[in-house]
C-alpha cells in the first residue's frame, strides 16, 4: 500500500511527477544538458526571488549547508540555532575545521534580530548561519527583520536554510540581503530526495575566493565557475533523473502561480492549528509558527506511535516528536502538492481513531 506522508520529508510525490525521472538518460557533457540545467536555474530564480546564481547538488540540503559554512568563513562562523538543524550546521563547521561558536535558544522559540544583532556586533565573525524554518519545533524565524539587522554588517555572509520552507513560503533572497540561501527536493517542492538547491551571491563568491580550504565536492566557487565556464554543467556527474523531475515541478508551480501556492500552505496550516488547539496544544511560539508543517504539543498523552500504526493501516502517516521531543510532540506537515481536502481527511481519521468528537 502506498502512503500519504504527512511527515517532515520526504513527501508524497505525485505519479506524473516520478514518471519523468524515469526519462531516458542524456550525457551530461552535452547540449541538451546544459539547456536543462540553465532552464531549472532560471526558474529558480523565479521562484526564489533573484538574480543571483542557482547551484544545484546532487546530495541532500546538508551537503549544501556544509558546502557554504566551509567555502565562506574566513574568519569565523556564528551559527544560531532554534532546534536539530541549527546544531548540524555548528557540528558540520567543527568537523570542518571551520571556526565557530553556537548560539541557541529554547525549544519552540524563535531567534530575534535582538540576539543576532547583539552577535554580530561583536565583530567576532565574518558569516551567519540561520534557519528559516525548524522542522524539530515548527519555528520559522523572523527571517525579515533579521535581515534587517544583518544587513547593518556588510562584511557578513548570509546564510539562510530554507531546506523546509522554499517552495512553499515566499522568501524575498535578494530583497533580504541572502547570500546564500538553501533548500532541497523532498520538502515543499514535492520531488523525491536527493537534489539541494542554493542560491550564491557575488559578495558570498568574492568570500570563498579568499578561502583556501573549501573542500571539493562541495566547493561552492568551484560549481560556481565551472558552470559559469560550461554553459551550466557541473564538475561531477549531476541526477539526470532528478533534474527531469525538478524542470517538470517549475514548470507546475509556476502554473500554480507563486501566490497561489504561499497561500495554499498558510490554509492548510491554518486548518491543522485551529485542529491542534481544539484537541491538543501548539508546542511552538504562536508569533513564529511554521507553514509548512505544525509541532503539536501531547497534551493528551495519547500513543504515538500507536496513533502512527493506526493511520499506516488506513496509508498516512504522521511524524514523531524529534529528539528529546519525542511522544511529548507530534508533527503534520503541510507542504508540496497537498490540498486542504487532504489535510482534512487526514484530521478526520485521527478524530475517528482518538475518538474525538
Amino acid at each position: 500500500m502506498t502512503r500519504k506522508l504527512f511527515i517532515p520529508g520526504p513527501i508524497d510525490v505525485r505519479e506524473d511527477i516520478l514518471q519523468r525521472m524515469a526519462t531516458p538518460m542524456i550525457g551530461h557533457r552535452g547540449k541538451d544538458a546544459s539547456a536543462l540545467q540553465k532552464g531549472i536555474s532560471e526558474k529558480l530564480q523565479t521562484l526564489l526571488y533573484t538574480q543571483e546564481e542557482v547551484l544545484l547538488s546532487t546530495s541532500s540540503g546538508s551537503g549544501l549547508m556544509e558546502g557554504a559554512i566551509r567555502s565562506c568563513t574566513s574568519k569565523k562562523a556564528a551559527v544560531c540555532s532554534c532546534g536539530a538543524f541549527g546544531d548540524r550546521w555548528y557540528k558540520m563547521a567543527v568537523a570542518n575545521n571551520v571556526k565557530a561558536d553556537l548560539y541557541k535558544v529554547d525549544m519552540g522559540k524563535a531567534i530575534t534580530p535582538e540576539m543576532v544583532d547583539e552577535i554580530l556586533s561583536t565583530g567576532d565573525y565574518d558569516l551567519i548561519t540561520v534557519q528559516h524554518n525548524e522542522t524539530s519545533t515548527g519555528i520559522t524565524n523572523p527571517i525579515a527583520e533579521i535581515a534587517r539587522v544583518v544587513e547593518k554588517y556588510p562584511d557578513v555572509i548570509f546564510c539562510v536554510d530554507a531546506v523546509s520552507s522554499a517552495g512553499g513560503v515566499k522568501i524575498e533572497t535578494d530583497k533580504l540581503g541572502i547570500d546564500i540561501l538553501i533548500t532541497s527536493t523532498q520538502k515543499a517542492l514535492g520531488l523525491p530526495p536527493g537534489m539541494a538547491i542554493c542560491t550564491f551571491s557575488q559578495r558570498a563568491i568574492q568570500r570563498a575566493e579568499t578561502v583556501e580550504f573549501r573542500g571539493t565536492y562541495l566547493d561552492l566557487l568551484d560549481i560556481y565557475k565551472y558552470l559559469k565556464k560550461k554553459n551550466y554543467q557541473y564538475p561531477s556527474t549531476p541526477s539526470i533523473s532528478h533534474m527531469y523531475a525538478l524542470d517538470y515541478q517549475l514548470d507546475n508551480i509556476l502554473e500554480e502561480g507563486l501566490d497561489n501556492r504561499f497561500q495554499r500552505h498558510e490554509d492548510m496550516a491554518n486548518l491543522v492549528r485551529s485542529w491542534a488547539e481544539k484537541h491538543f496544544k501548539l508546542f511552538t511560539d504562536q508569533k513564529h509558527l511554521s507553514n509548512t508543517l505544525t509541532v503539536i504539543e501531547n497534551t493528551q498523552n495519547i500513543n504515538i506511535s500507536q496513533l502512527n500504526s493506526k493511520l499506516q493501516e488506513k496509508g498516512m502517516q504522521i511524524a514523531n516528536g524529534y529528539g528529546d521531543l519525542k511522544e511529548k510532540t507530534f508533527r503534520i506537515s503541510h507542504m508540496g502538492d497537498y490540498q486542504i481536502e487532504d489535510i482534512q481527511y487526514l484530521l478526520d481519521t485521527i478524530d475517528e481513531i482518538l475518538d474525538f468528537k
